[in-house]
């Protein structure tokens, strides 16, 4: 299967203000590829804008978060713009236990984070299966596999993306369109600081334990992230064009980046085989005689 069908490839990416975004934006751009960056507000970021324009590229507004996010690609391909790869990158987190995150701060996590996602993808479907091409990227997080405490409504966001992709990787793979999950690590992007904290306070039941200081270590500015959002971006992109580490695997579609990643895969290993080792009689015992 080929995801590349021509030399220049038009990318649609969310989230380029800052980090993952904008750093795969100038790899894509400098690969001479054409790039349309988005984001809420580019007028906070009018450098930026004129880098990515000088280049060939555009730079719109887009709102994952509006019911109506996906006409943008409706209006970009009627205009002639055809998105070969779509790379779903914005998002934002909220620190919560689960039993006291509201119901409000659990659906804005889903709001940016999967029926945003969802959205853009619904839209550029229909046109990249009737070319018969191209490539989806969605960014995920270790916390998907594995999340911490307090990141129930980030992980849950992320795990449902994840899985809903999955499958669509089987609806879509006869019209040779590929997906890409890219499960991130901890990296020097601005996240940490744009994290929130949820409204309602931890209850004091929770004081000392594991979900008490994981939120005092995340808001206390300590955090050390481990990876490099630019060799991260470059590995990524190298892996959707099929060049460097990417060439002769454009078929694969999970993608880890993140030293941090290796024991945490390996955590659902073990937590799947534990499951197995124990309960192996009893799961295969229940079928139909």
């Amino acid at each position: 299967m080929s995801s590349t069908p021509k030399k220049q490839l038009t990318w649609l990416i969310t989230g380029c203000s800052s980090g993952f975004g904008l750093s795969l934006v100038r790899f894509a751009q400098a690969g001479g590829h054409r790039v349309i960056a988005t984001s809420r507000n580019p007028s906070r970021t009018p450098e930026l804008v004129t880098e990515v324009e000088s280049k060939g590229g555009k730079w719109i507004v887009l709102d994952v978060d509006s019911p109506a996010s996906g006409d943008v690609i409706t209006q970009l391909e009627a205009a002639g713009e055809e998105i070969d790869v779509l790379v779903n990158n914005a998002g934002f987190s909220i620190f919560s236990p689960v039993e006291t995150a509201t119901e409000a701060e659990m659906r804005a996590q889903m709001e940016t984070m999967y029926f945003g996602p969802l959205r853009l993808i619904r839209a550029v479907l229909p046109h990249m299966r009737r070319r018969r091409s191209g490539t989806i990227v969605n960014m995920s997080s270790g916390a998907s596999l594995d999340g911490r405490a307090t990141m129930g409504p980030y992980a849950g966001a992320k795990a449902g993306l994840d899985g809903l992709t999955r499958v669509l990787a089987k609806e879509v793979s006869p019209f040779n369109i590929r997906t890409l999950t890219v499960v991130l690590g901890t990296f020097n992007t601005n996240m940490p600081n744009v994290c929130l904290v949820g409204e309602i306070p931890m209850h004091e039941d929770y004081h000392g334990t594991v979900s008490d200081q994981m939120m005092r270590f995340l808001t206390s500015g300590n955090f050390k992230p481990n990876g490099d959002k630019d060799k991260a971006m470059k590995a990524l992109y190298e892996v959707v064009v099929g060049e460097g580490v990417g060439e002769g695997h454009q078929g694969e579609q999970l993608l880890l980046l993140g030293s941090d990643m290796t024991p945490r895969a390996k955590g659902v290993q073990e937590y799947l085989g534990q499951a197995l080792e124990v309960f192996g009689p009893v799961t295969n015992g229940v079928d139909l005689e």
